[in-house]
């Protein structure tokens, strides 16, 4: 029936885009569901939703659909992509007549329901955000105007972050708007192999894939004997790329810029495929050391700001001005505004209709009219915002001093061997951190410095060469900071903080409540005062 719910669980690949925009025309609500979702999470997001039907990729999914439907009474059909599902919904639709077709999409209108995405959860049980068409429709036009250049003619662009994120759902939509070549792959793991053989004109990426891409360059230049290389042509593109903003690039610069260029950067834009000229950067924040260097290889990062509840994209930065550090100005039919405690407000063609059936929830998301992100930002005389936390994430030391966490685990985790930072010092008298190694990197780190690359994580939590690293990484983080909000302390975690392990949501944001239970033990031996400990996380004490 028109208007019913159908939930979507799949890797990112061409047919969930198919299915997604089948629904629609259809008349349905498309129900996204991350493929990595447990079975009590998709349970939660089938029931709450009252999907009657479901399309899943693989036998394995299906399965944990099977497993579950008991205790989903709505929940009638489903299809498997791999088992030919596809081809029986072809079959099914062979009665159905252009004209049926045609009605039941007429009858589709700005203000209906298009989709329902869950929120991932990092601070609670997943609700349902209400998406209109309207709210697709009016983000799209004004990301046309705000960024015209990325969807010109002949743009083309690699969807590799899952599709059940809104951000990967409006880059779709703008693409089929704008007649915009779109490729899809499923695995990151093969990301690089997959960006060279598209060649794609833009990219759309969290800040993790840009750390990656950098450190993934710097450790390959390492293993060549070119680290040194690499990083004097790193800390040249970013002195360029700071000198172009301030209006004036030394003619010194200018000549190592220009050496560089050809011994290292059109390395790395060839390895991108060579077409690469604009990204657009959301979900985090992004460093602004890495958007100046990917700035002067020639990639461009549009560092943008928004949430589920506003379609992705409220602000983004412009081509023609980028204010590296900042997330831009708001798109058209967009206004911000920044309420007395800090808190950014948005309200335009983006914001969400509400939560579904969650009426007590969608009041407390609205202030007058102004949906409440739950973000702290601050905007300039040109209406540039720029994000500086989120308010149920700020810590309060013993000596009552308020420090977001953000700006210094970015910081730390742009060192190749650090894979996820957690800032911890609530009530406590100074701030620590929570660190895990980067598995990917960790061989190839210690390859390059004589250490046997079979080194596994749990012994490196016990290094004393890696604790230097990583206390090479706190120093470069706390240098973003005041010394009151520097981190005084780390504790090395001889275990991953993942999607899997329930600390990261699906777009790789830290679950920061859970880490703080999961890990309770851990963080009192940083305040213990023992410099040593003889446990599987060893406290190592900061410079």
């Amino acid at each position: 029936e028109p208007g019913a719910h159908v939930a979507i669980l799949s890797r990112t690949r061409l047919e969930w885009t198919l299915v997604d925009f089948a629904i629609w025309t259809a008349g349905l609500v498309s129900v996204p569901v991350y493929e990595t979702s447990s079975p009590d999470q998709v349970r939660w997001i089938l029931a709450d939703s009252e999907a009657v039907a479901i399309v899943v990729e693989q036998e394995e999914h299906a399965r944990r659909v099977a497993s579950i439907a008991s205790d989903l009474p709505h929940l009638g059909q489903h299809w498997t992509i791999d088992g030919g599902g596809l081809d029986d919904l072809t079959r099914l639709g062979e009665d159905v007549s252009d004209e049926d077709l045609d009605a039941r999409t007429a009858a589709v209108h700005g203000h209906d329901d298009a989709t329902i995405i869950y929120t991932s959860g990092s601070t609670g049980r997943p609700k349902g955000c209400v998406l209109r068409h309207d709210n697709f429709t009016g983000t799209v036009e004004g990301a046309f105007e705000a960024m015209p250049e990325i969807v010109a003619d002949g743009a083309s662009t690699l969807l590799f972050i899952p599709m059940a994120h809104v951000f990967a759902r409006f880059i779709a939509a703008m693409s089929v708007s704008a007649g915009v070549l779109v490729g899809h792959e499923p695995d990151t793991k093969d990301l690089m192999r997959a960006v060279a053989t598209f060649r794609p004109s833009f990219l759309l990426a969290v800040p993790r894939v840009f750390e990656k891409i950098y450190n993934s360059a710097e450790q390959k230049a390492d293993l060549g004997g070119k680290g040194r290389i690499f990083r004097a042509a790193a800390r040249t593109a970013v002195a360029h790329s700071e000198a172009l903003a301030a209006g004036r690039v030394p003619f010194g610069l200018a000549m190592r810029f220009r050496v560089f260029d050809r011994l290292v950067y059109s390395k790395l834009r060839d390895a991108l495929g060579g077409r690469v000229h604009h990204a657009v950067s959301g979900s985090a924040p992004l460093s602004p050391r890495l958007s100046h260097f990917f700035r002067s290889i020639g990639v461009h990062i549009l560092e943008g700001y928004g949430l589920t509840e506003t379609t992705a994209p409220a602000t983004v930065n412009r081509v023609a001005e980028l204010r590296i550090g900042s997330v831009g100005r708001a798109l058209p039919g967009v206004e911000i505004r920044i309420a007395d405690d800090g808190e950014i407000l948005i309200r335009g063609v983006d914001v969400f209709d509400r939560y579904w059936g969650n009426d007590e929830a969608t009041a407390r998301a609205f202030a007058d009219g102004w949906f409440r992100t739950g973000d702290l930002g601050r905007l300039d005389d040109e209406g540039v915002l720029t994000v500086t936390g989120r308010a149920k994430e700020l810590i309060v030391t013993a000596s009552g001093k308020n420090v977001a966490p953000a700006p210094l685990e970015d910081g730390i985790r742009e060192h190749p061997l650090v894979g996820q930072v957690v800032v911890v010092g609530e009530g406590k008298p100074f701030i620590a951190a929570l660190v895990t190694l980067d598995r990917e990197m960790l061989a190839g780190w210690c390859a390059s410095r004589g250490i046997s690359p079979a080194l596994s994580a749990h012994e490196a939590a016990y290094d004393e060469r890696v604790h230097e690293a990583v206390q090479e990484a706190i120093d470069a983080g706390n240098q973003r900071v005041s010394r009151a909000e520097s981190v005084r302390s780390f504790t090395i975690l001889d275990t991953d903080l993942s999607e899997a392990s329930g600390h990261l949501t699906p777009k790789l944001t830290i679950k920061r409540s859970v880490i703080m239970q999961d890990f309770a033990a851990d963080i009192e031996h940083i305040y213990s005062g023992s410099k040593v400990q003889t446990t599987a996380t060893p406290v190592v004490q900061g410079r």
